[in-house]
This record gives structure tokens, C-alpha cells and sequence, in this order.
């Protein structure tokens, strides 16, 4: 009996210790905040704690005080809002990075601005060096140039004003690009010159160059500057790339971004950006698709895989084609003329036999393919081809592949999204920033049916992933948002407004989606125990907060893997 009860009084004791056994210590704890988490009950909390790059429990400030130890940092949130880092879904890292170190000329308002910040750079650079900008837009400026073609000016006063070197501007869209007379001659190109299939060179009535390339035609100038740039070594090259990529990662971090889809890179790109992670200089986590030739698509692709690297910075499974072009251009594929060029319906960049080449590399080398479409006639011819693939490979279930943009879609097309699995990944900013030339473009009827339709996607059970295609955009997932849920015009216009999301809608676009189309969900897109911790910190909570605030809300605080490495 005696012994009983000594077996029982250990076994209390067991008990007794192990209920009072202190917490696991974390490096990192938030208190008093509004915390978003996302889990499949949308619920909130007050606390979070992080152990080395993974949350470790979510609850109330009582139950994370647990948590701290002796050398637990403790981020008192007074009551700010934190929410699952923001995935951006779709940009270009690169291109970002440039646009902060080019001439940025996302601001002009007219055709004279853009000259006047052209002639600002000529004077800071030597006779003979190629001066490249990014941003303009001729559908947003305030006042029409005199002379025009399709809406683009003539080149005839950038030649006047900066004669001794030449000059590539590419537009906002990455679609076209509009040069000076120096460029032009310096590629040899003349007025017989003919356009490349996937291409225009803009001419006037008269056969006469106006100084705009189109999609595939903007090779006939890019390639000469690709050769004045191999006049410099391979490491000055890598070097400047290095730079950008740094410029374009701390401007996302700023902007609360805590993972980028990265929309097309090339094999050499990767691997300078596979050098950055190994030397811990990227510090947000990529999903970069490969964007290269077809010869060097066959050759690497194979070699290339890569999930998760550099404790999940950099992964690799995806390969970004186009199909058409941009609306703004007037490249974007359509089933029937432009309304404003009753003789066009768009440019096909790539061959249909190519894309499809390029489908059954991503199949057969377990890829995800990720296709550039904003037509509705692009749209319908890469659905076909997916369908068709998918049919042919009944065996797999989850491919996940995407159609970037997706922005004008048939009737006929919206519901083969969510029947196929196919990820629309749009840019909610797009829609705005856009909206005023969409119906010029498509006409009202085209423009209600199929422009920017998310909430026909959504209903129709498709998961939507936003970002910003940034540098075409600013890289602001807050404005982004904004746009997704009031679709407001800066004239206060809203653009057909059956069509918003709800705010939880958005932010899950911007969150969990993004983590989804990534395949990635099961470690990031939510705030939950076992993810990573990747949150952002911002000034006001913006599923509550009046549609005007958000605009004016900050991202206070960017930390990746438990480490703040954005704090305002």
C-alpha cells in the first residue's frame, strides 16, 4: 500500500511539474496588437511569438507572455495592425530596381515633362552614352501632343533637345518603347524598314518613323544598346545588376513586401540572384519565374528546380511566356477590332506552336507556366492550350498553372478559370490606372462584360492573386488594395463597381492567394503557428477603416523570418 502510494504521489508530482514547465522561450514577441490572422476562421488576436524565422503560438497578450524570456525582443504594437507579409504576386524586380536608378518617368504629366527630365539627364551624361527612362504614359497625360500617331508624339523635339546621344524611353507597360533619332540611327533602322513578326514599328501615313517601337520591333533598338552595353566586362555587369536587384528589394520592404513573384528572369539573372542569397543580400523571399528563350528553356530548365533555397529566399518552379501584348499599346490580342483602330486586334508575340513547346517543357519538367495574356482573344487561345495539356494529363491534379493579367476576358472564358484550376493573377491598380482609356479601347459593352472582372472570377471560384507589376505600377500593395475595393478613379469615377472586392477578399488576395499560387501556403500567407514569420505592421487597420484612410495608411514595419528589416 505504502509503495502505491508512492507511485501516485510521483505521478502527481510528474503531472504537477509538467503543467508548470515554463514555455518555450522566443526570440521575438508582439504584443497589444490587432492581429489579422487569416486561418480558416479569419480569426484575430493580441500576440504573436516567434522562434528563430517560424511562429511558434498566436492568442491573447496573457497567453504570448509565456513566451518571453530573458532575451526575448518585445515589440509593444499599441494597438497598431499587423497582417501576413504582403505577397506581391506579380512584378519585376529588376525592372523595379532600375526604374529607382534610371529615369523614372512615372510622374509626367505631358510630352514636354518627359523632354524636360531627358534633357536634365543629357546634361549629367558624356556624348555618345545611352540614356533609358521608364514610365511615360500617353493615355494619362493632361494635354495631347500636337502631332501624334495612335495617340504617340512624334520624336521630333527629343531629337532637337538631346541630339548627341541616344535615348531609349520605355512606356509604362513595358510594351513599347520611343527613341530618338540617335538610336534610330545607330540600329540602322529606316523607314522601309519592316516590322518583325510580334511587332510594329509606328509609322505615319506617310511611311515616316515617328520614333515608337512596338513589343517584339523594340528589339531593333534594345539589341544595339545590349551591344554598347557588352562593350563593359561581365563584372561591371553583374555589379550593376546586383544593384538594382538591392534597390528593387529595399523598395519592396518599404512597401510591407515580404515575398515577390518575380515575373521572368533569365538563367543568368538567377544565378546572380542565387550568388545574392547565398551571400544573405536578398531579404524578402522570391518566387521567380524563369523568362528566357526557347533554346535555353530545353537546355536548363532541368537544372534549374529549385524549392525553397537559402532557408525559403529563393525558389524556382515556374516559367513566364507572353502571349500578346499590353491594351495601352494596343497589343493585347482581341477577338474583335480595336474601337479606337477599327483595323487591329493586337499582336501575338509568341508563336501558338511555341507556347505550347514551351507547356510541354513545363509538364514534362514539373514546372508551373505562367502566361502573359490581357486580350480576350489571348486569354481564350492559352485556356485552350492549358485545357488541352490538363486533358491529356488526367494523372496530375494540382497544376496550378497561371494566366498573369488576365484583364479582358469573353463571357464564354470567365467560368474555365475556376473549371480548369487556372490562377488568374491580376493587379488590382491596373484596373484604375487603366480604366481611362479601357472603354476608348474596348467600347462600353466589351469593357462592362469582361474588363478587370473579379467578382464574376471570384463567384465563379476562382482564386485571385493581386500585385502590382511593378515597375509598370508603383510597387504599393496599399494601392493596390485601394483599387481592388473601391475601383476609384483619381477623378472619383468608379469603374463598373459591381465588380469590387469585399476588403477580406483583397487582403486574402494579397496574402494566403498569393501563398496558393506559389504552392506555398502551407508556409506562408497567414499568421499562423508552424509559418513563417513574415508580417507587416501598418498604421491603421484596413478592413475597417473608411475607403478614403487607406490611401493614407503607412506600412510602419516589414519583418521576414522574425527579423525587422523595415521599421518607419
Amino acid at each position: 500500500m505504502k509503495s502505491l502510494n508512492k507511485i501516485l504521489i510521483t505521478l502527481l508530482m510528474i503531472g504537477f511539474n509538467a503543467c508548470n514547465s515554463p514555455k518555450e522561450s522566443a526570440d521575438l514577441v508582439l504584443l497589444n496588437g490587432n492581429i489579422i490572422t487569416l486561418n480558416n476562421a479569419d480569426s484575430k488576436a493580441t500576440a504573436v511569438a516567434v522562434k528563430s524565422d517560424t511562429i511558434i503560438a498566436v492568442g491573447t497578450d496573457y497567453q504570448i507572455k509565456e513566451f518571453i524570456g530573458e532575451s526575448t525582443e518585445i515589440i509593444d504594437l499599441k494597438g497598431k495592425t499587423v497582417i501576413p507579409g504582403f505577397i506581391e504576386s506579380h512584378a519585376h524586380l529588376i525592372g523595379l530596381g532600375k526604374s529607382k536608378i534610371n529615369l523614372d518617368l512615372t510622374d509626367t504629366q505631358n510630352w514636354d515633362e518627359v523632354i524636360a527630365k531627358v534633357v536634365a539627364a543629357s546634361e549629367n551624361t558624356k556624348p555618345g552614352d545611352w540614356i533609358i527612362g521608364r514610365g511615360w504614359h500617353q493615355e494619362k497625360w493632361n494635354t495631347v501632343p500636337h502631332k501624334t500617331v495612335n495617340g504617340y508624339p512624334y520624336n521630333t523635339m527629343l531629337n532637337k533637345a538631346v541630339p548627341y546621344n541616344p535615348v531609349i524611353l520605355s512606356h509604362a507597360s513595358g510594351h513599347a518603347i520611343l527613341v530618338n533619332q540617335k538610336a534610330i540611327d545607330l540600329a540602322e533602322v529606316t523607314d522601309s524598314t519592316k516590322s518583325p513578326e510580334g511587332g510594329n514599328i509606328v509609322k505615319d501615313e506617310n511611311g515616316q518613323i515617328i520614333g515608337v517601337f512596338e513589343e517584339t520591333a523594340e528589339d531593333l533598338i534594345n539589341n544595339k544598346y545590349l551591344q554598347y552595353l557588352s562593350l563593359q566586362n561581365s563584372e561591371q555587369l553583374n555589379r550593376q545588376t546586383e544593384r538594382e536587384i538591392i534597390s528593387g528589394v529595399d523598395e519592396s520592404l518599404k512597401n510591407g513586401i515580404t515575398s515577390f513573384h518575380d515575373a521572368g528572369e533569365t538563367f543568368a539573372k538567377i544565378d546572380i540572384l542565387k550568388k545574392l542569397v547565398d551571400e544573405n543580400k536578398i531579404k524578402i523571399r522570391l518566387y521567380v519565374m524563369v523568362g528566357d528563350t526557347l533554346k535555353n528553356l530545353r537546355k536548363n530548365l532541368v537544372n534549374y528546380k529549385t524549392i525553397g533555397y537559402g532557408n525559403n529566399f529563393l525558389t524556382i518552379r515556374s516559367i513566364k511566356i507572353y502571349i500578346d501584348g499590353a491594351l495601352g499599346s494596343r497589343g493585347a490580342w482581341l477577338l474583335e477590332p480595336y474601337e479606337d483602330l477599327q483595323d487591329h486586334r493586337g499582336l501575338t508575340v509568341t508563336p501558338l506552336s511555341e507556347i505550347r513547346e514551351v507547356a510541354e517543357l513545363a509538364l514534362t519538367n514539373g514546372y508551373q507556366l505562367c502566361t502573359h495574356a490581357i486580350g480576350d482573344r489571348g486569354n481564350r487561345e492559352i485556356l485552350d492550350i492549358y485545357e488541352d495539356i490538363f486533358s491529356q494529363n488526367t494523372s496530375i491534379n494540382n497544376f496550378r498553372w497561371r494566366v498573369e493579367h488576365a484583364q479582358h476576358l469573353s463571357t464564354k472564358d470567365i467560368l474555365r478559370f475556376s473549371k480548369l484550376g487556372v490562377i488568374p493573377a491580376m493587379q488590382g491598380v491596373h484596373c484604375t490606372s487603366d480604366a481611362p482609356f479601357v472603354i476608348k479601347r474596348l467600347g462600353y459593352k466589351r469593357a462592362e462584360e469582361g474588363a478587370y472582372v473579379w467578382r464574376k472570377l471570384i463567384d465563379n471560384g476562382a482564386i485571385i492573386c493581386n500585385g502590382t507589376d511593378a515597375p509598370v505600377e508603383n510597387v504599393s500593395p496599399l494601392q493596390s488594395f485601394y483599387s481592388t475595393v473601391t475601383r476609384q478613379l483619381k477623378s472619383g469615377e468608379i469603374f463598373f463597381k459591381d465588380q469590387k472586392m469585399t476588403r477580406l477578399e483583397a487582403l486574402k488576395s494579397y496574402t494566403i492567394n498569393g501563398a496558393y499560387a506559389a504552392f506555398e501556403e502551407n508556409i506562408k500567407g497567414s499568421i499562423e503557428k508552424g509559418k513563417l514569420a513574415d508580417f507587416t505592421v501598418l498604421s491603421k487597420d484596413i478592413l475597417t477603416i473608411p475607403d478614403k484612410e487607406i490611401l493614407s495608411t503607412e506600412v510602419l514595419m516589414t519583418i521576414v523570418g522574425g527579423k525587422i528589416l523595415f521599421a518607419k
